[in-house]
């Protein structure tokens, strides 16, 4: 069911994923386990949801807080993004060519219910079993999509920046997305490309110094050549979990995910709670730049 061995080499410093080296992408098949547990009967997840994600890269939890807890998170994001708009903060990234409140990030670390949301047991118990370790969270933010004017977040794995630009060894992190409002295959929800996590695709062109400061507004650098995409989605297809305010998706490092622009007054708003695994922590960038800053990826206190 899972490959649950982990890799021969444990050389954490050893870059196994190089990327932005070359003038073409070389496709690098995946040399880590996507689920590190076996699963039991005392899993927090069954066995068809393993093996769903160990298969797909994905799993989606329909309701998955109840009414009670999504309306302290939405309330908390909602203040959160009103008080954002009249502070500057490196935290606040705003939409490219505006002042529209894009991400907040480091939200674990500046707002109580959702430093408590990032330890919730329920969550956590499946976080550490899909990972087999304790977790610590790598990043955490809010992504803002408000109807008609909320803008696209381009086809990127996850893995691919945080590997060259944070220096995370190796795939054993992964992301939880809760969704604040109803996502509709419509109003700009996450698309994957299940089992894509499987093929680590490197990335062309040398990554500018100090470039966070534009990509997290729009990714110019770190995101896959359009031949690279074509043929993922020839070979994987694309899905497109969506479902009532509530609901989590919980995704692998290195599936090749995006979304679109919202055109619809349905607005879709997004916590985003990253868990890298302890026993993988991030060292100096594999790009040989300066790492980002704390707010982006966690290096204090782990």
């Amino acid at each position: 069911m899972s490959d649950t061995n982990l890799p021969v080499d444990l050389d954490l410093t050893k870059d196994v994923y190089p990327s932005r080296i070359h003038a073409e992408p070389q496709w690098l098949p995946r040399q880590d386990p996507v689920v590190y547990s076996e699963w039991s009967s005392n899993s927090p997840i069954s066995k068809e949801q393993m093996e769903f994600y160990q298969k797909n890269g994905y799993l989606f939890l329909e309701r998955f807080f109840d009414e009670g807890e999504l309306r302290g998170y939405q309330k908390e994001a909602r203040q959160l993004k009103e008080a954002s708009k009249k502070q500057q903060a490196d935290e606040i990234i705003r939409e490219p060519g505006g002042d529209e409140v894009r991400s907040i990030f480091a939200i674990h670390q500046s707002q109580p219910v959702f430093r408590d949301l990032s330890q919730h047991p329920r969550l956590l118990a499946i976080i550490e079993c899909l990972l087999g370790s304790s977790a610590y969270i790598h990043q955490s933010r809010i992504n803002y999509k408000p109807g008609f004017t909320g803008k696209e977040f381009y086809w990127h794995s996850d893995f691919e920046t945080w590997h060259v630009e944070d220096g995370m060894p190796r795939m054993r992190a992964l992301s939880c997305s809760i969704a604040l409002e109803d996502n509709y295959s419509f109003n700009g929800p996450l698309m994957v490309l299940p089992g894509s996590q499987q093929i680590f695709v490197p990335c062309i062109g040398q990554t500018p110094d100090h470039h966070y400061k534009e990509s997290l507004r729009k990714q110019q650098y770190g995101v896959p050549d359009h031949e690279s995409l074509t043929e993922l989605v020839k070979r994987f297809g694309i899905d497109t979990p969506v479902g009532p305010a509530g609901s989590i998706l919980l995704f692998d490092c290195n599936i090749m995910h995006g979304s679109n622009s919202n055109i619809t007054p349905y607005p879709r708003s997004n916590i985003f709670m990253v868990y890298n695994s302890v026993e993988n922590k991030v060292a100096q960038p594999y790009s040989g730049q300066s790492p980002r800053p704390e707010y982006i990826a966690t290096r204090q206190g782990i």
